[in-house]
């Protein structure tokens, strides 16, 4: 079954390179992008069945050998060659079988990203800066780009609240496995008794929404534009570039004042807007969707946790799949891969035993 499906998709490959050198296909944009988007998409899974259906050939053509009289050094040499061949067809089944499970449509999306002080007062509001840190350096690591669109600083330099933006192909399938409430131990710079406290903040992250996917009717709007103001309240500047949207029919509230622009901030404000109304569908099509906003954030509180930053012991551990790293200052320094891999890994593999 696997292998005819594997056909059908190598077929479907050589009709797109035949289509995408089709002089009328080049000349309509848009088709010639969606059948290039569908080649990209099925290239790796293509190069990987040739190189198995190659893999499987030379097998039985060394098979083949050591079935023939022939010198001892030969056949010595062909059954070396064997064991290589049939430990790279086996990881290559496994690959192919990654492959063809169903992707998650949102993984190429970029993300829009919250994240919330949670327990702990001020001390959690300096984890969440820390936490932007860190995505912010993992995103300059995979070469996307983070946007500003609202923060509430708190006076020592934290966050009670900064929402952002990262652009980039396939932001969405590595960082949607961040969903969830962070914990931190530590002793807090608020602390005179060198005492160690346990704070969280929690972390959304939403796939950005294609104004195609998500018809929002501009009478459904509430536009309210004021000056943007800094730590405390005071004013940053005196226009009133800060915008303020509001979702009438669902009461969802957006806010960005990054800009001076009213006219950006009001775009960031709608890109936001988008996916917290994509996530809020997709809610309520299936309950279970990680990226449901409720399901990501849980409460706050310190018993909810996928994910343990404890600075006295330089760990970081994954309570999902069990993972720990004596890697802390890696990990906030933006370090996140061996996690999220790992995470990667755990997700496939309990995906490809509900197949079997």
């Amino acid at each position: 079954m696997m292998l005819a499906k594997l056909e059908e998709l190598e077929a479907r490959y050589e009709q797109l390179v035949r289509e995408l050198a089709d002089p009328a296909v080049i000349a309509d944009q848009a088709a010639y992008r969606r059948k290039a988007r569908a080649h990209a998409e099925l290239d790796e899974i293509v190069r990987v069945y040739r190189r198995y259906k190659r893999v499987r050939q030379e097998i039985a053509e060394t098979k083949s050998l050591l079935e023939e009289d022939g010198e001892r050094e030969l056949r010595e040499l062909a059954a070396a060659e064997l064991v290589k061949l049939e430990a790279e067809e086996e990881e290559l089944a496994r690959r192919l079988r990654v492959l063809l499970l169903p992707k998650d449509p949102n993984d190429e999306k970029s993300v829009v990203m919250e994240i919330r002080a949670g327990a702990g007062g001020e001390e959690a509001a300096l984890f969440a800066a820390d936490l932007y840190r860190m995505y912010s350096r993992y995103a300059e690591e995979m070469g996307w780009r983070v946007e500003l669109v609202d923060a509430h600083p708190t006076e020592l330099g934290g966050f009670r609240e900064i929402v952002f933006t990262v652009d980039g192909r396939g932001a969405y399938s590595r960082l949607k496995y961040e969903s969830g409430v962070h914990r931190v131990q530590r002793i807090p710079i608020t602390e005179s008794g060198g005492r160690i406290h346990t704070s969280t903040a929690t972390v959304a992250v939403l796939p950005e929404a294609e104004e195609v996917e998500v018809a929002i009717d501009p009478e459904d709007l509430r536009i309210d534009v004021f000056c943007s103001s800094g730590p405390g309240g005071q004013s940053v500047n005196t226009t009133q570039s800060a915008v303020r949207i509001t979702h009438l029919p669902t009461g969802l509230v957006v806010t960005c004042q990054d800009e001076k622009s009213q006219h950006k901030n009001k775009e960031k404000a709608m890109r936001v807007l988008r996916a917290r109304l994509l996530a809020l569908a997709e809610e309520k099509q299936q309950s279970e969707v990680a990226a449901a906003r409720r399901l990501q954030v849980g409460t706050g509180d310190r018993s909810e946790r996928i994910r343990t930053y404890n600075f006295p012991q330089g760990r970081v551990t994954d309570h999902r799949i069990g993972l720990t790293l004596h890697q802390l200052d890696r990990v906030l320094d933006g370090d996140l891969e061996p996690l999220i891999e790992a995470l990667i890994t755990s997700d496939q593999a309990e995906r490809l035993k509900k197949l079997q």
